[in-house]
């Protein structure tokens, strides 16, 4: 591996073998990277597969050109891999986890949410049919009551009502209330519908720009971290490597190292700066911001399957609501009325006298709320998986947050990897620096 290392780091093969060895390498990170950037793509920012095709062959095809032509590219592409796991790459699998959530979650809740609307659609309806239906109780009732009323005038032989039957008109037509109910619900659904598409076109769109942002800048990052390293000897320089462990061993001032301890750090020891302490608490807690966030959302797709839950269970047990009309008319006992006692006296006729009888009769109904004809789809539960792939996903971020000092330490040494002259300067620059320092003491 140290062999392999070493043919990939030079800047100029020394002969054929190390050519074909650098050209395999290549080759390797070059499919690695290919596949990598097509599944990105086709999968996560949901491109088509004839673009996210060509968009990887030539991606590709630049890639392998450019490590085998240029040395500092090969250089920026190592260090892009342990930048993936600094704030950039964060970045890139934050975005990722926006869009498992919303992409999966704003379904749910937006079928939830017409759930809801077919239940209260389906009571409003049953609740006005069987209300309207009600008006056939008042009919009947009028009907009975005026048939009792024509009974009591039967006797007269010179005058008779025309028809002693109250008259009650009742609303048979519901089409047009139907007909209502169905065009307000088309439309709530039609709006649902749009503000889904919009969410899930928003967050694609979002998702698209944020990564490409993500990718330039982590290209942008590598880069200007080994422009920094070639340039100024102070950038990242606070490391108590090998090389500067020898040199001061080769003139006697091991005794520096010693001294500046709390100064210096080793880059394979575990012990962070207060830089890098301060940095990791200030990322940590912007990303539980982002995960309080996420959470919220998750909330809310679990209080819409609630209440459409409920809604559904509570509909099918809603009791039917019995109605009772009772019509009582009651006549003091012997009562009788005279029938026009002014006109039979005048013309010698003998009165006639109306005897009345009590009228006492109850009448039924029955309000529905519900019924087993409304076609209400089931509710859809939560899917448990999106909770875990979040979670998941957050385990790996809360990870890097801590790892992003080591992964800036992997990536000084692979720059010293590559510029090993380079390297022996600021380890030179270091050493006079801790020197002037302890002479000032």
């Amino acid at each position: 591996m140290a062999d392999l290392w070493w043919v990939y780091s030079k800047p100029v093969p020394a002969d054929g073998r190390e050519l074909c060895t650098l050209f395999l390498q290549c080759s390797c990170v070059t499919a690695l990277m290919g596949g990598l950037f097509y599944n990105w793509m086709f999968a996560s920012l949901e491109y088509s597969w004839h673009l996210s095709t060509a968009a990887s062959v030539s991606f590709s095809l630049l890639l392998l050109l450019a490590l085998l032509l240029v040395h500092p590219a090969r250089c920026v592409c190592s260090m892009a891999m342990p930048t993936l796991g600094t704030k950039q790459g964060r970045n890139l699998l934050l975005s990722t986890c926006v869009v498992i959530a919303v992409v999966n979650v704003t379904p749910s809740i937006i079928s939830n949410m017409k759930t809801i609307l077919q239940v209260i659609k389906c009571i409003c309806k049953n609740s006005s049919d069987s209300l309207l239906n009600s008006t056939a109780l008042l009919q009947a009732a009028s009907q009975e009551f005026g048939g009792a009323i024509q009974e009591a005038v039967y006797l007269l032989t010179f005058y008779r009502p025309m028809n002693g039957r109250f008259k009650f008109s009742s609303l048979q037509n519901t089409s047009s209330i139907y007909q209502k109910m169905d065009l307000a619900g088309e439309k709530i659904s039609r709006d649902l519908l749009s503000a889904e598409v919009l969410v899930k076109d928003s967050v694609r769109v979002g998702n698209r720009l944020v990564a490409a942002f993500s990718v330039l800048y982590l290209c942008f990052e590598s880069t200007w971290y080994l422009k920094n390293y070639l340039t100024d000897l102070r950038f990242d320089n606070f490391y108590i490597t090998q090389r500067l462990e020898r040199l001061a061993v080769d003139r006697k001032a091991a005794h520096l190292l010693v001294g500046s301890s709390k100064n210096l750090i080793r880059p394979t020891g575990l012990r962070l700066s207060r830089e890098e302490g301060a940095q990791c608490l200030v990322q940590a807690v912007l990303l539980t911001v982002a995960l309080l966030l996420l959470l919220l959302l998750l909330a809310m797709e679990h209080f819409a399957f609630s209440v459409a839950d409920t809604a559904v269970r509570r509909a099918a047990q809603f009791s039917v609501v019995p109605i009772t009309l009772h019509i009582k008319y009651k006549v003091s006992a012997g009562a009788k009325i005279d029938i026009l006692p002014s006109f039979t006296k005048g013309f010698g006729l003998p009165s006639k006298k109306l005897s009345l009888q009590d009228f006492e009769q109850n009448y039924h109904h029955y309000l529905i709320s519900s019924s087993a004809h409304c076609g209400i789809g089931p509710p859809v539960p939560p899917n448990p998986s999106v909770l875990l792939v979040v979670g998941l996903l957050f385990c790996i971020l809360y990870s890097t947050v801590f790892l992003e000092a080591y992964a800036r330490r992997l990536c000084r040494k692979i720059a010293a990897s590559f510029f090993p002259s380079w390297e022996e300067k600021r380890v030179l620059y270091l050493y006079r620096k801790l020197s002037r320092r302890q002479e000032k003491e």
